[in-house]
C-alpha cells in the first residue's frame, strides 16, 4: 500500500506568517491542496509540491479584506471601479462594497459582478433606493422619501449570502435637510434584518443656506445613542466637519462610550484621510477595528481617465495617491504595530461581516485565500488631501495573492508607485 504523502499543489516557502486568530507569528511554510490550506508548519520542504514559491522575506497573511470598496462598476457611474483591480490584482481577496447596490439594483450586483469577479464580493446594501449612484452626487435623492424600508428589508433577507450590513450617512448637509430621520430609518432596516448599520461620518453635501446651519459637534452626540453593538462608525480620521474630533480639537467623549459598548470603527480611508486628525484620534487611545481603502473613480486615477473638471466637482474628489497597502503603511507610520494592522485587514473584518468561520484566518481546511506582501525599507513620502506630507521608513506593497489557491499577481494600475522622500 502506498503511504507516501500527497504532493502539495502550491507551497509558499520561507515567509513570515502573521495570523491574529491562531497566534502564529514567525517563519512558516504554507501548503495548498485543491484550493484549500493543507498545512502550516515551520518546514514543509520534505513534502513534494507541484509549485514552490519562495516568499522568504515576505509577509504572508490571510487574504486581505477591504471593508470599504466601491466596485459596482458602470451602475454607480464613474464612482464604481473594476472589482478585480481593487481586489485580487491589488493583493486583496475579499471586497465589501459600501452602499453601491440597493434593493432596486442588488440583482445586477450579483449577476454581473459577484458571479463573474475573481475577487470575493460582499456588500452593505444601501438604505436608499438609489444606492451609490455617482457617489451620492445628488443629495435630493437621499432623503426620507428615497427610502423603502419594507422592500429593502425583504431584499436584504433574500440575499444574506452577500448582504452583510446596511449603509447610511450621518453628515451635516443631510442633517440640515432631514435631521436624523434617514438614519433612524436605516436603524429600523438594520434591526429588522439583524444586520449591522454602517455610518458615514464627515460632511458630504453642502448645508442648506436657509435656516440654521447644523452644529457638526452636535451631530455625533445625537447619532451615537442610535447605534448598537456591532454597528460601524466610518471615517474616524476625516478632514471634513462632523467626525470624531470636535471644533476644539479633542475627540468627543461619546466616541469612547460608543466603543466601550461595542460600536466598531472603520478607517474608510478615501479622500477623507487626514494625518493630523488620525494622530489626534490615535493619541487619544482610539484604535480602528477595520481598515477600508474607500477607493473610487473620483479619488484615484484609472486607465479610462475621468474628465479633470468633473472629478474636482465631486464631493469625494482627492489627488493623494493611496491604496489599501498605502493606508496600512500610514497606520504603521502613525505608530500602530504590524500585528494590529494585519488584524484590521484580516480577522477583524471577518468578524464585522460575521464570517470569521470562513475567512480572515490562515487555518488548515479553509479556502486558500492568502495575501503576500513586502515591507520595503527606505525613505518614502506619504501625503493626504489636506496637503500634509509624512516620511515613512517603511512601505507596505502587495506582491500577489491566492484566491481559492489560484495565484493573482499584484499588477493593478491602481497600486501607487513608491515615492522616494
Amino acid at each position: 500500500m502506498n503511504t507516501a504523502p500527497l504532493s502539495f499543489d502550491t507551497l509558499l516557502s520561507g515567509g513570515t506568517v502573521i495570523d491574529p486568530v491562531t497566534g502564529v507569528n514567525g517563519r512558516y511554510d504554507v501548503a495548498i491542496i485543491g484550493g484549500k490550506i493543507a498545512a502550516i508548519e515551520p518546514d514543509l520542504s520534505r513534502r513534494p509540491a507541484r509549485e514552490t514559491i519562495d516568499v522568504t522575506g515576505k509577509l504572508v497573511i490571510a487574504g486581505m479584506i477591504d471593508t470599504h470598496a466601491h466596485v459596482y462598476e458602470h451602475v454607480t457611474g464613474k464612482f464604481g471601479l473594476n472589482p478585480d483591480m481593487v481586489g485580487v490584482r491589488s493583493g486583496v481577496t475579499t471586497l465589501i462594497d459600501q452602499g453601491g447596490p440597493s434593493c432596486m439594483t442588488i440583482g445586477g450586483f450579483r449577476n454581473y459582478l459577484v458571479n463573474t469577479a475573481e475577487s470575493r464580493l460582499l456588500c452593505f446594501i444601501s438604505c436608499y433606493l438609489v444606492g451609490g449612484l455617482e457617489g451620492h452626487l445628488y443629495p435630493d435623492l437621499y432623503g426620507p422619501n428615497g427610502v423603502n424600508v419594507e422592500h429593502t428589508v425583504r431584499v436584504a433577507k433574500e440575499n444574506l449570502d452577500i448582504v452583510r450590513g446596511i449603509k447610511a450617512h450621518a453628515e451635516i448637509g443631510g442633517q440640515s435637510r432631514w435631521g436624523l430621520e434617514v438614519i433612524k430609518t436605516g436603524r429600523n432596516i438594520a434591526d429588522q434584518t439583524g444586520l449591522p448599520l454602517y455610518i458615514h461620518l464627515g460632511q458630504l453635501w453642502p448645508s442648506l443656506e436657509e435656516g440654521p446651519v447644523p452644529d457638526a459637534d452636535e451631530l455625533i452626540r445625537e447619532l451615537v445613542p442610535i447605534m448598537k453593538p456591532g454597528d460601524v462608525l466610518a471615517h474616524p480620521f476625516t478632514r471634513h466637519p462632523g467626525g470624531f474630533v470636535s471644533k476644539e480639537g479633542e475627540v468627543h467623549p461619546i466616541v469612547f462610550e460608543a466603543i466601550e459598548r461595542g460600536v466598531r470603527v472603520d478607517v474608510g480611508h478615501g479622500s477623507h484621510f487626514s494625518f493630523e486628525v488620525a494622530k489626534r484620534v490615535l493619541d487619544a487611545g482610539v484604535r480602528p477595528f477595520t481598515l477600508g481603502a474607500d477607493l473610487h473613480g473620483y479619488n484615484v486615477r484609472i486607465p479610462s481617465a475621468t474628465d479633470a473638471g468633473e472629478r474636482e466637482s465631486n464631493p469625494f474628489f482627492g489627488i493623494a495617491p493611496f491604496s489599501l497597502t498605502i493606508a496600512m503603511t500610514e497606520l504603521l507610520a502613525l505608530g500602530m504595530t504590524i500585528e494590529e494592522i494585519v488584524a484590521t485587514v484580516t480577522s477583524n473584518p471577518a468578524i464585522m461581516v460575521r464570517m470569521q468561520d470562513q475567512i480572515g484566518a490562515l487555518k488548515v481546511g479553509r479556502d486558500a485565500d492568502v495575501s503576500v506582501l513586502e515591507i520595503l525599507d527606505g525613505k518614502f513620502k506619504l501625503s493626504d488631501n489636506s496637503g500634509v506630507e509624512v516620511v515613512s521608513d517603511k512601505l507596505i506593497r502587495p506582491v500577489f495573492c491566492l484566491r481559492d489557491g489560484v495565484r493573482h499577481d499584484s499588477n493593478s494600475p491602481l497600486i501607487p508607485d513608491a515615492i522616494a522622500a
